[in-house]
């Protein structure tokens, strides 16, 4: 094993964009798909050649709908891929065939190079290396052999201490200077990967976030190598490191002086691990050492199709949201709002516990209270925005009837469940939207409207369920007596519990949903 690249890892907002240019338009093969080590609700891809091989793997974390992050001081700037000098051509019409951004061909260290933009942004180069032959390109639909992505070339990074940074990698990770040109230090591994380091001194500082590059892996030949690195580190002062056992490599993370986050990684024991070469990447890897139920994790984490699978594009409606798809659907929905402190992602494993055959469409609030994620506005305990209340509904009524049309949802078959602030808002929505709601399942529910007006609600089915020590509950009455008021056939059922949901709450919500016709 030589020194060099292992992976490049970047922050992406929506992960079908993501797949549809990775793997779509560049070929590239995914081929690991797991939650993220650090947080279980991330969804985090790996692509590469045909078999995974380090050098090879570009990875994204999905913060699906997440802020934009801003390129500066202090952070990979490029990606850079190996192709065929001869190929320059052939992905230069490609680019113009997708609609994809692209500038060059251009000289760069006498290399012919080519820039692209994947959809966060990030500049993606494609770079003509003399004789280079990848070990197991792949290749994908309308990419032949001689075309294909055949490795990492490398990766550029802006270091307000250039110097510095150059010297902690040829110090610590095998690297050695080759060239300088135009503010660039070129430095290059014994496998040839490259790394620019350019002179970002007076450019702004960067900030993390979707569509930025996270941080770039340079290759170790097994764990006594990272031991050694990381003693070294420490002997030097270097500042804080870590190792982890990441299943497909061992690794340590450490801050260079520029403050570019590195990883060293070993090449064993690789993407096929738990996983045939016929089959890899094709299943959902869940850490181990999360305890909370797969299923769960899998729930929450963002769906997403490859190039020629049946999908469901999700829509640029008025709320922020997450659909989710069950293997088996059985033609009804579930519309989930969330409670304070959650969001779009908070409910979906109860809704694929309590529904597992629906389409689950879950929302984010667009109010910002006390730092969280609501659907209204609270002024007091109880007391709330009564503007706000009524232009948000407004606004939900509106996402409702374009979500129908984008996904093909049946109202007939349609379920809501709203939890605290979310339950609170549909049940604001049937009073000030009647006939919207067909079958609402509130929980934790109480009455935010301080002008209720007359409604006609005959033929909507409603179950509240009520915590019997709720600090809330004794509010939930009212919320139920106006319902009535309207027609709306409500069972309100009180359980030995607080303001929390949990499992009596998900048979109750199991039993609601059967008596949905599918």
């Amino acid at each position: 094993m030589t020194s060099g690249i292992h992976h490049i890892t970047a922050i992406t907002r929506k992960i079908q964009a993501n797949v549809d240019f990775y793997v779509g338009f560049l070929g590239l093969r995914l081929v690991k798909r797991t939650a993220g080590f650090e947080d279980s609700d991330q969804l985090h891809l790996f692509y590469g050649d045909g078999t995974g091989a380090p050098g090879t793997l570009i990875t994204f974390l999905a913060w699906e709908d997440g802020s934009p992050g801003r390129l500066g001081i202090g952070q990979p700037a490029e990606i850079a891929l190996s192709i065929r000098p001869e190929a320059i051509g052939f992905w230069l019409t490609r680019a113009l065939t997708f609609n994809v951004q692209i500038t060059g061909p251009t000289q760069e260290f006498g290399e012919p190079v080519l820039r692209l933009k994947d959809p966060d942004g990030i500049i993606v180069k494609l770079v003509g290396e003399a004789g280079v032959a990848g070990t197991s390109p792949w290749t994908a639909k309308g990419i032949l052999a001689a075309d294909a992505v055949q490795r990492i070339r490398g990766a550029t990074i802006f270091s307000d201490q250039p110097q510095a940074t150059a010297d902690f990698v040829v110090r610590h990770f095998g690297f050695r200077p080759v060239a300088e040109a135009g503010g660039i230090r070129r430095l290059a591994s014994e496998a040839a990967d490259v790394l620019d380091i350019r002179d970002a001194g007076g450019f702004w500082t960067s900030a993390p976030g979707t569509g930025t590059i996270d941080h770039i892996a340079l290759r170790a030949p097994d764990r006594a190598a990272v031991e050694r690195v990381e003693a070294s580190l420490r002997a030097e002062q270097a500042g804080a490191t870590n190792m982890h056992d990441r299943t497909y490599f061992y690794s340590l993370y450490v801050r260079e002086p520029g403050g570019i986050l590195l990883e060293y990684a070993t090449d064993a024991p690789g993407m096929l691990v738990d996983e045939t070469p016929e089959a890899l990447g094709s299943k959902l890897f869940v850490p181990r050492h999360f305890l909370a139920d797969p299923d769960d994790i899998r729930a929450r984490l963002p769906q997403f199709s490859l190039p020629g699978e049946e999908r469901m594009t999700e829509r640029d409606l008025p709320f922020v949201h997450r659909v989710h798809r069950p293997e088996n659907s059985d033609g009804t929905a579930l519309v989930l709002l969330h409670g304070t402190g959650g969001n779009e992602t908070s409910l979906l494993p109860f809704g694929a516990r309590v529904a597992p055959n629906a389409t689950l469409v879950s929302l984010r609030g667009r109010s910002m209270d006390e730092g969280y994620p609501r659907f209204f506005r609270r002024i007091t305990a109880v007391t709330f925005d009564q503007k706000e209340i009524a232009s948000e509904a407004t606004a939900l009524a509106a996402f409702i009837g374009e979500a129908n049309a984008a996904y093909g949802l049946d109202p007939e078959k349609m379920v809501f469940l709203g939890y605290s602030n979310g339950a609170n808002m549909l049940g604001a929505l049937m009073l000030l939207h009647p006939r919207i709601v067909r079958n609402a399942v509130l929980l934790r529910a109480m009455n935010v409207l301080e002008d209720v007006p007359m409604a006609d609600l005959s033929g909507t089915n409603v179950l509240m369920v009520t915590g019997q020590s709720d600090p809330y509950g004794p509010y939930a009455a009212d919320i139920e007596a106006f319902l009535v008021r309207a027609g709306a056939s409500v069972e309100n059922r009180v359980l030995p519990a607080g303001h929390d949901i949990g499992a009596a709450d998900m048979e109750l919500v199991r039993q609601f949903m059967q008596r949905v016709p599918g």
